[in-house]
């Protein structure tokens, strides 16, 4: 059900920048970009729950323990003073 609602919202998206192209109205960038962002987090969000749940588990930690490295090895890097050679 949700993939049907992210496949019509593409469609509604890529309608109306038609319309807006044959009424010749401005589009601007923020707008495609802020659109664009909603139908990524709508497929992203469709696409987590189709999963089944230890698959679901697995990932969700996987994102964090990544989110958490970066965290981790930006903060070495600060610390480190730069060398200048």
């Amino acid at each position: 059900m949700l993939t049907a609602v992210t496949v019509l919202a593409s469609l509604a998206l890529i309608g109306w920048l038609i319309y807006r192209g044959i009424k010749q109205k401005p589009i601007r960038a923020h707008t495609i970009v802020r659109a664009i962002a909603y139908l990524t987090g709508l497929y992203t969000f469709a696409f987590f729950l189709s999963m089944n749940f230890p698959l679901l588990i697995k990932v969700v930690v996987s994102i964090m323990l990544g989110a958490v490295l970066i965290v981790i090895g930006a903060a070495i890097q600060r610390r480190r003073p730069a060398d200048r050679t």
